[in-house]
């Protein structure tokens, strides 16, 4: 009885934590169990700003710590910053794309051939000119606006380049929700969802071609295929629509058949 009796004061004092816990993703909570995070974040001013600006991020809503940039040990703070352990600190403004290069190497590809990249050292822009150094926003359309681009340069050919995009946007947003909803009804449909990944990817590589030509080529190459997902898409939908039917049609025949012998049953009774 005293066994029980402690093991369910335990329970007791646990059950309060285990709910907290359970509110917040397990890899935000792995997230805040980093010494970096922990040490930044008890910061004020300039030593905590980092994490006040990354917990708004694209990377802390996909998991990305600060280790996964900076590298070092998030689990020991004497080893946190050593170069030992693979910690980099912050990059000279020329290394900025290599830096971020490492996960995203199809856009710095892209960037190091454009206009943007050749400009590197010259007083042209690097990744973190448009999408910050911690806050790192996602890139969308709305990162291309006037107030951005005319920083260093007219809107007009950013414009014409926004434009030019902005259908492809559009169907790669219905097409994630046409398929996010077939996968709530069980439906397999990995072949569409692999397609979509593909010309998503090619989509935002994009973003960092400023070649007014090649964006409109290379945006109706894209748009093509989407066409052909939607298409795919739409064969899978009246297939189902028919399977529903045909399962109405069947379920509605047993219920007839079940009141049908009932009512025979009682027919015959009396």
């Amino acid at each position: 009885m005293r066994l029980s009796a402690t093991y369910s004061s335990s329970a007791l004092i646990c059950l309060p934590l285990l709910l907290l816990l359970s509110l917040f993703p397990a890899d935000a909570r792995c997230q805040e169990q980093t010494v970096c995070l922990q040490c930044h974040g008890a910061q004020t001013g300039k030593g905590g700003a980092p994490v006040k600006a990354w917990r708004g991020s694209v990377h802390a809503d996909n998991g990305i710590s600060c280790n996964d940039c900076h590298g070092g040990d998030p689990r020991d703070a004497a080893n946190a910053m050593s170069p030992v352990r693979g910690f980099l600190g912050v990059p000279g403004e020329t290394g900025i794309p290599a830096f971020c290069g490492r996960c995203h190497v199809g856009i710095r590809e892209e960037y190091l051939k454009s206009a943007h990249g050749r400009a590197l050292g010259k007083g042209g822009p690097t990744c973190v000119t448009c999408h910050g150094s911690h806050t790192v926003m996602k890139a969308t359309l709305d990162l291309i606006n006037d107030k951005n681009c005319s920083r260093c340069h007219p809107y007009d050919r950013a414009s014409v380049i926004k434009e030019a995009m902005r259908q492809t946007d559009g169907s790669i947003t219905d097409i994630a929700r046409k398929i996010q909803q077939f996968k709530g009804e069980g439906i397999n449909i990995e072949v569409q969802e692999k397609s979509l990944f593909d010309l998503r990817n090619r989509y935002h590589r994009l973003f960092h071609v400023v070649d007014v030509g090649r964006v409109k080529q290379e945006s109706e190459v894209i748009r093509q295929g989407l066409g052909t997902i939607e298409q795919a898409l739409a064969k899978l939908d009246e297939r189902n629509k028919r399977r529903k039917i045909v399962g109405t049609t069947v379920v509605a025949g047993l219920l007839l058949a079940t009141l049908l012998s009932y009512l025979l049953k009682k027919t015959f009774d009396n």
